[in-house]
């Protein structure tokens, strides 16, 4: 039966579809989509990690040990995150993708600016769940919106561009972060880094078309299937069971590392506020943002002939990454190890763009909304929740075993990013799934999802 929102159902072929949602102002076009939403995810991703450049003021103000920070910066934002996002993406499956992006970012937004009022643990700790709540609502609907304008051959180069707010955001909250810290005090800086959100939100609503569901893609995408069809492709998929697990471990390294990068510099090499904020900009998130790019790219080119590639270009990546990173920690020369440093994390984030544009490439595009808030959810508990966790945890046990505040940290941070060739492991099994389960996706996914039968939109 033909759908509303689904090309072809009145004879027009999938580039010569256009969005249904015609509101004034807006327009059905990929490069604005991915100019917005990439801004909104790096400004979600500045309000989500500004707090890790402000750790040392923070904990002094609060009276807070490493272990305390790792569960601030982690599961207090993964909280509400992981339970709330399951629902809104469901939601998201059958309503207007870019309303909830509009919203989540005005909340979020909000809720950064509330952290700056605290006064309390607890009022700190209920800020940063609101965060998340904020996150949860906006930033799953993101992906699945993007591979609606992009064909499946460029989608590891579209989720790659999408992907750069990481880095992006990691720069703008540790550079800007800490330059606004040292002039007006932390406070100030949630104040700060929560009106851009404001105004995105405001822009998104009024200059971006809803895209047709499924534009590019094979079979039916009117019905939107059960979660437990959803969950069940992520088991029964091989391929996507060892990329996610394998992108996890990397998360769990990448957010407990960054959560600590800018306090480790302050500790171990005597850095300013100011001068560690700057560093772990430059040092993490310019050379992470042509890791991210770079990463697509490559992994798009190579997957013509190869396309397994998807899983050997971020196996590769994760397997170099600890090799460097914990030489860069082993020197005690700040500018010998800010420039090992550099270099890990020229690998340390190729796997995001290739991941994310793999994944939706091998789900139904109904269930793309519900398989990004999974990963997402995935990426909260393990990666930002345990992540930061074990090396607060780790680094305080150490300190109370005779290493100095910085070695404590650097040791911890340096075990932790071990879990790097766990993540390595298991995108090299994926190789080995990886071309056949790509070909019978793009084979189409037939009149129902497998396993099971859905509801129709």
């Amino acid at each position: 039966m033909p759908s509303a929102d689904r090309p072809g159902g009145d004879g027009t072929s999938p580039n010569q579809a256009m969005s249904t949602d015609t509101a004034f102002l807006r327009r059905d076009s990929a490069g604005l989509a991915l100019v917005i939403l990439t801004a909104i995810s790096a400004i979600g991703f500045v309000d989500r990690i500004v707090l890790n450049v402000l750790v040392e003021p923070i904990r002094a103000e609060f009276g807070l040990d490493d272990t305390a920070m790792g569960l601030l910066s982690g599961f207090a934002f993964g909280l509400l995150h992981v339970v709330l996002g399951l629902f809104v993406a469901r939601m998201a499956e059958k309503v207007r993708r870019l309303s909830l992006i509009a919203l989540g970012t005005l909340l979020w937004s909000l809720a950064t600016a509330g952290t700056g009022f605290a006064t309390t643990v607890v009022q700190l700790f209920a800020a940063r769940i609101a965060v998340g709540v904020g996150e949860a609502i906006g930033l799953p609907s993101s992906q699945s919106t993007i591979s609606d304008f992009v064909k499946p051959a460029r989608r590891a180069t579209a989720m790659s561009i999408l992907l750069l707010a990481p880095p992006i955001g990691a720069f703008l909250g540790a550079a800007g972060g800490s330059l606004v810290a040292s002039i007006f005090g932390w406070r100030s800086v949630f104040l700060f880094a929560a009106v851009p959100g404001l105004v995105l939100a405001v822009l998104l609503h009024l200059l971006l078309a809803e895209p047709p569901r499924g534009r590019y893609d094979q079979g039916d995408v009117e019905t939107v299937p059960p979660i437990r069809a959803v969950l069940a492709r992520f088991v029964e998929v091989r391929t996507l069971f060892h990329i996610v697990a394998g992108s996890a471990l990397a998360s769990l390294a990448g957010y407990g590392i960054n959560t600590f990068y800018a306090a480790m510099l302050m500790r171990r090499y005597g850095f300013t506020l100011l001068q560690a904020g700057l560093a772990n900009g430059l040092v993490a998130a310019v050379p992470a943002t042509i890791s991210v790019m770079a990463g697509g790219m490559i992994a798009d080119r190579l997957a013509s002939r190869m396309p397994h590639s998807y899983a050997r270009v971020p196996a590769v990546a994760m397997a170099v990454s600890p090799v460097l990173f914990i030489a860069g920690l082993w020197f005690e020369n700040a500018w010998i190890a800010l420039t090992l440093l550099s270099i890990a994390a020229l690998f340390q984030f190729v796997y995001l763009g290739v991941t994310y544009g793999t994944v939706h490439n091998l789900i139904h595009p109904r269930m793309r909304v519900t398989s990004s808030a999974i990963t997402n959810i995935i990426f909260s508990l393990i990666g930002g929740g345990l992540g930061p966790l074990l090396i607060g945890a780790a680094s305080d046990w150490l300190g109370r075993h005779g290493f100095s505040p910085g070695a404590a940290l650097a040791s911890a941070m340096g075990g932790v990013s071990l879990f790097y060739l766990w993540s390595a492991l298991h995108y090299h099994l994926a190789e080995r799934t990886m071309d056949a389960d790509l070909v019978a996706a793009r084979a189409g996914f037939g009149a129902a999802p497998p396993s099971v039968g859905g509801e129709p939109h």
